[in-house]
């Protein structure tokens, strides 16, 4: 692997045959989680393909031309023309895996593949997830001396990076970007000493072997494990929502509302989060109309009252979404007023949905006991009914799910375990 300019870079990139190129950033979590495996995989296929790295702050105006805007950014060459995908951000090592193999043949992939070592490692906490509680656990965890792995399909932050702003975290007398509170809490744990394993994928999850295969080739055992892996928005299964997810449907407003500048946006909810983010998006939006299916806000006052004095906010009660369209790049959504069962057809520009959370427990294939709900069932202690491992967030089964509740869920998950470790 070898670092370039932008001096060299037609030299070494354009007339350099298959090529894949990094630009990467200092200070920046993603690049620091990519590098290991960027290195890793040119070992593996750098006999048939270069490996570059290239600073992007100090090459900026080639990483423009190329329009690579974020780092990392790793993008692919063959023979001096642009191939495969662009990957940037939480980069899986599948991903590039996907387009390494595609500029060789599937032969020498087979070869390849064929060196990889299987690897183990040992642990004596693993820490499945690293939103803000499997990152108090993990901190917790590292300053009691206790050797602990944390391991996320994505980059650690959990719900709170895609949050816009924070204004009830104890500690900070202003509002905190959600971004910037997850790196924050992040940079702590890892500096601390946790081992981070992210944007990975995880291939197996055995609780009761306390074992987890990532990437395909490195297999953790530990003594205790820890799931963190929070909750993911819940959708409302109605015809045209799966079909226009990402085109026209969005769950995340720090994500997208940037994108509805001085147009119409239907918002989907009436809890603390529809309200709290269609607050944000008028910022951009020139008007919002909220569906929700109760005939009052179930958000908090605060909200509430923010929502009603906002001149760009709307609302719709006793409504429920029936179904979603795309014509051009118009909206339509059909609705049904529960009470008098009258349908109609509401027009925007974009729709965002906030109607709840679901716990991300896919994984676990009935081993652990949990509510009606799918949340998984704990003692005081976090630990769940399988001897070993402990729930912590908002996969945990509770009554109230903020921050300030999963900080304290990994705190007390932390202690009980070092003290079963020191027994």
């Amino acid at each position: 692997m070898k670092e370039i300019t932008q001096k060299e870079f037609d030299q070494e990139v354009i007339n350099g045959g298959k090529v894949a190129v990094d630009f990467y950033s200092t200070e920046c979590p993603p690049c620091e989680a990519l590098a290991p495996k960027f290195e890793n995989l040119s070992n593996l296929y750098g006999d048939e393909i270069k490996f570059v790295k290239i600073f992007r702050q100090e090459n900026r105006e080639l990483a423009e031309s190329l329009e690579v805007n974020g780092s990392p950014t790793v993008i692919f060459y063959e023979d001096g023309k642009l191939v495969g995908d662009k990957l940037t951000g939480g980069i899986k090592r599948s991903d590039l895996v996907k387009n390494l193999d595609a500029l060789i043949h599937h032969e020498k992939v087979a070869e390849i593949k064929g060196k990889i070592q299987p690897k183990v490692s040992e642990y004596e906490v693993l820490i499945l997830g690293g939103g803000p509680a499997g990152l108090t656990a993990g901190l917790y965890l590292c300053q009691a001396r206790i050797k602990a792995a944390l391991v996320d399909i994505q980059l650690p932050g959990g719900q709170i990076s895609t949050t816009h702003k924070i204004s009830n975290y104890p500690g900070f007398v202003d509002p905190q970007p959600g971004y910037m509170l997850a790196h924050y809490m992040s940079e702590q744990t890892k500096i601390c000493g946790t081992k981070y394993k992210v944007a990975v994928d995880v291939a197996k999850v055995d609780l009761k072997n306390k074992t987890v295969v990532v990437d395909e080739y490195e297999t953790i055992h530990a003594k205790k494990i820890i799931l963190a892996t929070g909750a993911s928005p819940r959708y409302l299964n109605v015809p045209g929502e799966k079909e226009l997810k990402g085109n026209g449907i969005s769950y995340c407003a720090t994500c997208d509302a940037k994108y509805f500048n001085d147009k119409d946006v239907i918002v989907i909810g009436g809890g603390n989060t529809a309200i709290e983010e269609a607050d944000f998006i008028s910022k951009f939006a020139k008007k919002i109309t909220i569906i929700h299916q109760f005939d009052k806000l179930q958000a908090n006052k605060e909200a509430q009252e923010k929502a009603f004095a906002n001149p760009k906010i709307n609302f719709v009660f006793d409504t429920e979404p029936r179904g979603f369209e795309k014509n051009g790049n118009k909206m339509f959504v059909k609705t049904e007023n529960l009470k008098t069962g009258e349908t109609n057809t509401l027009q925007g520009d974009g729709v965002f949905i906030f109607v709840g959370m679901k716990p991300n427990t896919d994984f676990l294939d009935g081993d652990l006991a949990t509510d009606d709900w799918g949340y998984i069932t704990t003692n005081e202690d976090m630990m769940t009914s399988l001897d070993g491992v402990y729930a912590i967030g908002d996969i945990r089964s509770k009554k109230y799910r903020q921050i300030t509740t999963a900080v304290a869920d990994g705190t007390i998950a932390a202690i009980a375990v070092t003290r079963e470790l020191d027994v």
